[in-house]
């Protein structure tokens, strides 16, 4: 198992410009996509469903780059408070350069065995939010001509996994949606791509994952360990910086297994 590299030198890739990120709560990838982004010379809003926790990594990131960005609660499977999500941007930043579509829901459960209110839930919190928040803010980018929407798949959209079926399918949903979105976008100069990871730890993941799945997991991957956080976030990062300036339609795989 190699150990991670160090933590990213910023590079003020994303100077001037000004960002959207759900479920930036806590301290997953929402939250270190934000705090990368703030890095590299983002001005944030950020928007969770957990009221304390959104003001807890508000308080991180301001710690650590000397700005609070904005929040804003948001269920993003409510259509009022997309809009209001939407509203607030619009607002707060003046405009929307990127946004980054990261809500999602798990669960482990057999098709045999899944309710029909288990599968409605984790379709609407991980592909429909991605539709309504795209639905959303697709305009604010169209009447600029320029903007960067970079959504949260996983590998699992391209790979079989036991009891992950409502996941996987709307994690593959993210990315079709994904890639016919950007077809209709790219008329406006507006890119939309995809990062897939596949396994990131952070604490949350440990509270919920024995320690032997989280192990035979990682021991899939090439580098024998877990992606850190962080290293999404670079991959979410290149997406919606200039540097992916001919990028759209792409989903691109963080991980050394893709199917």
């Amino acid at each position: 198992m190699t150990t991670p590299p160090p933590y990213p030198v910023a590079r003020n890739l994303l100077q001037g410009k000004t960002a959207v990120i759900t479920a930036a709560a806590g301290t997953g990838i929402g939250f270190s996509v934000a705090k990368r982004f703030a890095e590299e010379g983002a001005t944030l809003l950020i928007s969770d469903l957990h009221e304390r926790r959104l003001n807890e990594a508000a308080d991180a990131i301001a710690a650590a780059v000397g700005q609070r960005p904005a929040t804003q609660l948001c269920n993003v499977t409510v259509e009022t408070e997309v809009q209001a999500l939407a509203a607030r941007a619009v607002e707060v930043l003046g405009r929307v350069d990127i946004l980054v579509n990261n809500a999602g829901l798990g669960g482990s459960t057999a098709v045999v065995d899944m309710a029909d209110d288990e599968w409605a839930r984790v379709i609407d919190v991980t592909l429909t939010s991605v539709f309504r928040m795209s639905r959303a803010f697709l305009p604010i980018m169209y009447a600029q001509g320029a903007g960067a929407v970079v959504n949260n798949a996983s590998v699992l959209g391209w790979r079989a996994q036991k009891l992950q079926a409502h996941y996987a399918a709307a994690k593959a949903g993210v990315m079709a949606f994904t890639r016919c979105s950007a077809l209709e976008a790219a008329e406006h100069g507006v890119r939309i791509n995809a990062v897939a990871p596949s396994i990131a730890m952070h604490a949350f993941l440990a509270k919920v994952t024995t320690p032997e799945l989280l192990q035979s997991l990682a021991a899939q991957e090439a580098f024998g360990r877990p992606a850190e956080v962080w290293e999404v976030a670079n991959a979410m990062l290149f997406l919606a910086s200039d540097l992916s300036s001919y990028m759209t339609g792409e989903v691109l795989s963080v991980s050394s297994q893709r199917a």
